[in-house]
């Protein structure tokens, strides 16, 4: 007799169905008991529909946590916001909608997936009409308490209930990105992001950059605003600031591969893309290299504008000598370097220097066909006047171009227009091409005057940050 028959006999049990009604039936009830209650559940909310907005960018135990306490309440329907939606209130995401849509599909709980369009829930409340929303209690301050109040009011016109779960501690989204970061990127995903910028936003806004320091500027640099984050989307690498942070002429006098170096500067303390003032590009052969080059390191896109020669700034207009090229030879060198390039990601942009150069509209126009025509990917129309006008002017006519790319604006001289009106007249990219290295300037110039005058540093001091600050500005200095 085996020792599970003796421990029966022991216990007064005398055959094997006492042990089965002694042992199993206990456990068996108990697996019925469970099932029945959660068959229970979901039979009381099976006709209940949860409604979960989410931008799934960086998915972490919070989400699951607000998944697994939606699927408790009914079925699950998970709004992921788009890459469009993200982007209007803060950065980019790092991955695109399609992609943060099959993730969403695959978690526990989650009975559909649809797309939120932008970060105000109403109309996907008024599509799908939910019983309940459920959220993070983390959005009762700041940009989106707006968007919650919205919530609640909309649920209590059919009797909905907003349902908030707490914070889980420890997690933070902005904590995740800053140590995506920290991590960097890669060649690949920089170079693709300003497509999906173009895709994403009314208008992308570039800063220049000539050095790390300026890049951890473009970076890092954002402000609170009432519709959210707003920061700089993309770093411009400035032939102009460069060079004179180098002092040397505007004349293309740095050549590529000094100005890789600084690229390489950029790339390794940021995160967004790069578009590369290419100046006129050389000639077509070396273009083709400079292409090679510029997408091998993951820049977004270089910029050529259409001029012959010596390169002189486009702002002294015609009081310097300049040439514009034939619109063959230039649509040509676009030609050439598209045929140079690997990726489908690598943007060549075409500026026109007609308006500059007082050649007009039509002859602005005219470009502008030929350019895209021959490959261009963008076009930037410059200008030197003090008002937007001739800008206004082009964009009204380019409105109607059948086959319209994006549209690159450098207000430098006519700044007192908005992006909003840039939107407006149909302009996808504005750059800022300069500003940084022009405050700097002054503010140097003014150091070095006061130190000769007082002959010490003191006086200086309210114009400087702390030198604990500047121990500290670059990471890792501690």
């Amino acid at each position: 007799m085996g020792r599970e028959a003796s421990r029966i006999i022991d216990h007064g049990l005398t055959n094997e169905s006492d042990l089965f009604r002694r042992k199993y039936i206990p456990c068996l009830l108990q697996q019925f008991y469970t099932k029945a209650i959660a068959q229970t559940r979901r039979d009381m909310s099976e006709d209940k529909i949860v409604y979960v907005g989410m931008s799934a960018d960086l998915i972490h135990p919070g989400h699951l946590n607000i998944i697994r306490r939606a699927a408790e309440l009914g079925t699950v329907t998970v709004g992921v916001l788009t890459d469009s939606a993200i982007a209007s209130y803060k950065r980019l995401p790092y991955m695109t909608y399609e992609q943060r849509k099959e993730v969403i599909e695959g978690l526990k709980g989650v009975d559909r997936v649809v797309p939120q369009e932008q970060l105000d829930y109403v109309p996907n409340l008024l599509k799908y009409r939910p019983d309940f929303v459920v959220h993070g209690d983390d959005w009762q301050e700041g940009v989106q308490r707006y968007v919650r109040q919205a919530v609640i009011d909309t649920l209590a016109t059919w009797g909905g209930k907003l349902v908030e779960v707490p914070y889980t501690r420890g997690i933070s989204s902005t904590q995740l990105n800053h140590a995506m970061k920290q991590i960097g990127t890669t060649p690949d995903i920089r170079r693709n992001k300003l497509r999906r910028l173009l895709d994403a936003k009314p208008i992308v806004r570039l800063l220049e950059a000539h050095n790390g320091l300026t890049g951890l500027i473009v970076e890092n640099i954002g402000v609170d605003a009432e519709n959210g984050r707003r920061e700089f989307d993309g770093i411009w690498a400035s032939s102009l600031t460069e060079s004179t942070a180098k002092g040397k002429p505007d004349i293309e006098a740095v050549d590529v591969s000094a100005r890789v170096a600084t690229l390489n500067d950029l790339i390794e303390v940021t995160t967004k893309p790069l578009v590369y003032d290419a100046d006129t590009g050389g000639k077509p052969e070396h273009f083709q290299y400079t292409v090679r080059t510029l997408e091998r390191l993951g820049v977004s896109a270089a910029i050529i504008e259409d001029k012959i020669g010596l390169k002189k700034n486009s702002l002294l207009g015609n009081d310097v000598v300049q040439h514009q090229d034939s619109i063959e030879d230039f649509a040509n060198k676009i030609s050439a370097g598209k045929k140079a390039q690997v990726t489908n990601d690598f943007m060549i942009i075409a500026r026109i220097e007609s308006l500059i150069l007082d050649k007009g509209l039509e002859d602005a126009l005219k470009r502008a066909w030929a350019y895209i025509d021959a490959g261009a990917d963008g076009i930037l129309i410059h200008s030197r006047a003090k008002t937007p006008d001739d800008i206004f002017a082009f964009c009204a006519e380019y409105k109607h171009f059948p086959r319209r790319v994006p549209l690159f604006v450098v207000p430098t001289t006519y700044n007192s227009v908005t992006e909003d009106e840039l939107i407006e007249a149909g302009v996808d990219v504005v750059i800022y091409a300069n500003h940084l290295i022009r405050a700097a300037y002054p503010a140097m110039v003014e150091t070095a005057k006061s130190i000769l005058i007082n002959q010490r540093s003191l006086e200086v001091d309210s114009m400087l940050i702390p030198i604990k600050e500047t121990l500290e500005l670059i990471p890792g200095c501690k």
